[in-house]
This record gives C-alpha cells, structure tokens and sequence, in this order.
C-alpha cells in the first residue's frame, strides 16, 4: 500500500480537519456515483445507444470532487468536454446526464448536446465545451462578471494538459493577470493529449503550471489522485480569488483509464499496459481515498459495498430512464439556439441583435 495513507501530509490542513465523518464518506460516495456513471456510459456506447463521442472521467474522479466540494454559492465551475465527473460533482442527477448522451429530450440540454455539452447554470456550471481550450476565456469572463458585480468567489476552470499550448489559453492569462480577475485554472494533467504524450507535445521546465511565471500568476502542483491534497491546494487558491481578486494556475497530476475518447483506438499502444495497471493499483482515486477512511475508522467494508451498490444501482436506473425518454421532436430542432428568438423579443424578431438601423 502507499506510503502516503499512513502519512496523510495534508489531513491537517484547516479545510480538511474541518470535514466531518458524514463529509468525508460523501466525498466517496461522489467518486463512487461518478466511476460507476461513467462505467455504464462506457457499456451503452459500446453497444450503439449513444451517438457523437465520449470521453470518459474514470481515473480523474478525486479532482472534480475534491475541488468542487469547495465551492459555495459565488463559485462557477467551467470545464472542457470531459465533463460527467464536474457536472455530478455539481449536484446534476444522473438522470438527466444519461438522457443527454442517449439524445433524449429529457436531457440536460433537451438531447441536443451530447456528452461533452452538459449544463446546469443553476448550480453555477457553465458546461462542458467541445472546443480544446475554447473555455478558457469563457471562465476568465465568468470571473470578470464577478469582480464587475462585486461578488466574493471564483471561476474554477478546468482544462487538460493539451489544452496549454492553444493561443486562447495564454490570452486568457494575460487578461487574467493584468485585470486581478478571480480565474482558477485547474489543468488535469493525465499526461497525454489525445494520443501523444506530454514530452512529445508541450515545451516546459518543471510543469506545465509554471508558465504562470510568464505572466506573473502564481501557480501550485498537487497529486490529483489525493482529495486530502486536492483540497488543500485548491482552497489556497480560493482565498487568493475571493480575497484578493487574483488569479491562480493550479496544475493536478492524475491519469485516464481509457482512451482519449471511446474512439481512441490506440489508447494502449502509446501507452503500455504496464503502465496503465500501475496507476490502478497505487494511485485509483476511489481506493486511495477508501483504504484512508478505513484506516481513520470513518467506514468499514460493508458501508463502503453499500456505497458501491447503491451507485450501480443508480446509474442502473439512470440507463433504463434514459431508453424510456422520447427523443426531440424535429419542431424542436432551432430551439435553444438564439435566447432572444425563444422569448420572441423584437430583436429575435428582426434579427437586429446589434444594429438598430
């Protein structure tokens, strides 16, 4: 077992003594819901349910928890198109998220989204987004709204690491830097960028976070498969925005079990098998995080298999809610495009959205 759950370096950061026992074990019921979601998208796309691509979260899960589990009611989470993990983290119901990869009306965004377009802007998620690094200044404007509107939070952006190298991103940082907005970048590095590994696609020193440096943003790095760690790293981040309106890059180590996408079809020829089953018997989020409330005495085995089977069931239940939802009606299909054409304003009538002559 790893050294790390007998040391727990970070369970004695503030925001973790914090946790109660109920808190802890709902950190692993997160993680737990959002691998046994994923597991079952990954079957029904396997067998022709599901149109479009999918990219799947397992082996991420402790990031997306562990820094959503922070956020509160002036926090905004934006993400790229690997998003099931951050929309369930959210509070999103499993329901509507299998809806949407089914094509369902009854989906998060009516059916016509797909997997890497869920949204909830009740619960502040902005959505994932099919474009590499294309929310990237999406999440520097939802920080700007923020500081325009005087509010005290933060916009947690999450991109991977093959994102960095995109202009939009470096933009982003420098806008960032020079208007003290309150931007998260949070890079889930998996280590591979599609099919091609990090050495072989970005230019850097030590990390990819460092290029902060170049822009005056301070950065941090953290073990992304450790929520203990996650957290702590992340709430630094979080006083910096809240209290001082400043921009941060946070950059967590973790891995993807699967392929870039479902479609990747050489997901383990550029990487060995050896080296994928590695990461799943040191570094697994889900175990790593169990074997520590075992060894804190939060759970025991049969709490942990009750966890387990009341996520398999769930995510059951979400499969056959989605096969039974009708799919968007054909009248339905320019719905939702133009805001101002749906509430049938004068502008959606004449098209005149910024012209007036």
């Amino acid at each position: 077992m790893l050294d790390q759950l007998t040391e727990h370096p970070y369970a004695d950061a503030p925001i973790n003594r914090a946790l109660s026992d109920a808190d802890k074990i709902d950190l692993l019921r997160q993680m737990v819901r959002i691998r046994r979601f994923e597991e079952a998208s990954l079957k029904h796309y396997n067998g022709g349910k599901m149109g479009g691509f999918l990219h799947l979260y397992i082996g991420q899960e402790s990031i997306a928890v562990g820094t959503v589990s922070l956020c509160g009611e002036n926090d905004h989470v934006i993400t790229a198109y690997r998003d099931h993990g951050h929309a369930l983290a959210v509070g999103m119901g499993m329901d509507e998220c299998m809806a949407e990869m089914f094509g369902k009306r009854t989906g998060c965004s009516k059916g016509k989204g797909g997997s890497m377009h869920f949204f909830a802007p009740d619960k502040n998620y902005w959505g994932g987004h099919g474009i590499v690094a294309g929310q990237t200044p999406l999440g520097l404007g939802l920080a700007y709204g923020l500081k325009y509107k005087g509010l005290k939070g933060a916009a947690l952006c999450f991109l991977g690491d093959g994102a960095v190298n995109q202009g939009s991103f470096h933009e982003s940082l420098n806008l960032a830097e020079l208007w003290d907005l309150p931007v998260i970048y949070i890079i889930e590095n998996n280590g591979y960028s599609m099919g091609t590994s990090q050495k072989r696609s970005s230019a850097f020193k030590n990390c990819l976070a460092q290029r902060g440096d170049a822009y005056g943003i301070e950065w941090d790095v953290a073990k992304g498969h450790d929520i203990y760690e996650v957290r702590a790293k992340t709430q630094v981040a979080m006083e910096r925005a809240h209290n001082e309106s400043r921009p941060t890059i946070l950059e967590l180590d973790t891995y993807r079990y699967q392929g870039h996408s479902v479609a990747d079809a050489n997901a383990k020829k550029y990487r060995t098998p050896e080296e994928i089953d590695a990461y799943k018997q040191n570094y697994d989020p889900l175990n790593v995080w169990r074997n520590r409330l075992l060894e804190e005495g939060v759970i025991d085995e049969a709490t942990h298999k009750e966890i387990d089977a009341a996520a398999k069931a769930e995510a059951k239940t979400a499969v056959e809610f989605a096969e039974n939802s009708p799919y968007p009606e054909l009248s339905e299909l320019t719905d939702d495009v133009y805001f101002e054409v749906d509430q049938n304003s004068e502008a959606g009538q004449t098209g005149r959205h910024f012209f007036h002559s």
